[in-house]
């Protein structure tokens, strides 16, 4: 079958090549009323356009790369359904990468992706190797750091603060009459904001003369089955805790189901806290504490600063937006701003 060409669609809409190729950029010298006849006829055509010869000649495509750890966990798609939303009308086009919370596979997924001449990269997190850093650096895009605020940005940044969101809820549960906390994590040498939040706890329990009597962290990724399992087995050796802080919803989620099991009240006898805020959480047989990240807002200031930096608006550089969590799921505590999950900019 005939691939249409660039000069047909010309011919179709009574105007130049040049001019039918402007017109598809988006060009602003191109009218309002070529721009749609064009348009109209490399639709009617099912015309495609070659953006790899637009990149050789502009020496960017309209790609905006995005690499996240994992896509087993819903936290990463809100994430990417708020970029995708964030970039709708603008004629740029995400791709995504997985790298596994693998350091040297998210390394190889950015060199790969900066070979395609994205107009934008967006990484998850600040804790990248220097190796990664310099490729970064050296694209010569807009980079925007997401989903933390721990650390020194390489250029714009989005999140927020893991350790902070650690203490908050660590300073909400003592204030709620807690007082012989267990931890039950999972991965925390590859999750690294994970492992911020729980040092965040530490700090404010240590504060209080407290700590963790009892922890228990797996290598392996977290689910609600690990949750439940960890739990159980904490609880069989430390039966008296009055807290159990858990790395995410999903282990906190499995260590409610623990509780359930053993016949232990929550959150009367054990309180159960998490990270994230899922909807899941609205839906279980006992509530539990946890911390709400806005994480669909979250990709769509990244996709919104994407196309002020590519538009070239001098104040959309060297930007950190910030976003504070907001804990929900413990009795007489009101964390609530007047506005919830909207983002500051940080001086």
């Amino acid at each position: 079958m005939h691939k249409p060409t660039l000069e047909e669609v010309a011919i179709e809409a009574g105007v130049s090549k040049m001019t039918a190729s402007r017109a598809l950029r988006g060009s602003a010298d191109v009218s309002k009323e070529t721009r749609e006849r064009v348009i109209e006829a490399a639709t009617r055509m099912s015309y495609v356009g070659n953006r790899l010869a637009l990149s050789l000649s502009s020496q960017r495509t309209n790609l905006v790369a995005v690499v996240v750890p994992s896509m087993s966990n819903i936290v990463f798609p809100e994430v990417l359904a708020g970029i995708s939303a964030g970039l709708d009308g603008s004629g740029m086009q995400a791709v995504f990468g997985i790298s596994d919370y693998d350091v040297a596979k998210e390394r190889d997924i950015i060199r790969d992706m900066l070979s395609w001449q994205p107009c934008a990269i967006i990484v998850t997190g600040l804790d990248q190797p220097e190796e990664t850093v310099k490729l970064l650096q050296h694209a010569n895009i807009p980079v925007i750091q997401l989903m933390d605020l721990d650390g020194t940005p390489i250029d714009l940044n989005v999140g927020l603060s893991h350790g902070g969101a650690g203490e908050d809820m660590a300073r909400a549960l003592v204030g709620a009459g807690r007082r012989r906390f267990g931890y039950v994590g999972s991965a925390l040498e590859k999750d690294l904001r994970a492992g911020k939040r729980k040092a965040g706890f530490e700090r404010v329990l240590h504060s209080y003369g407290l700590h963790f009597v009892n922890q228990s962290v797996d290598d392996a990724f977290s689910s609600i089955a690990l949750g439940k399992r960890l739990t159980l087995a904490m609880l069989a050796a430390v039966p008296d805790l009055d807290c159990i802080y858990y790395s995410n919803d999903d282990m906190a989620s499995g260590g409610l189901f623990a509780c359930m099991e053993l016949g232990v009240a929550v959150p009367e006898k054990i309180l159960i806290a998490g990270f994230n805020g899922l909807d899941l959480v609205n839906s279980l047989p006992a509530p539990i504490a946890t911390s709400r990240s806005p994480r669909r807002a979250m990709g769509e200031i990244a996709a919104q600063l994407v196309r002020q930096a590519v538009a070239g608006a001098q104040d959309a550089r060297q930007k950190t937006v910030v976003f504070k969590p907001v804990i929900t799921g413990i009795d007489g505590y009101n964390d609530a701003p007047d506005e919830p999950e909207i983002a500051r900019l940080r001086s």
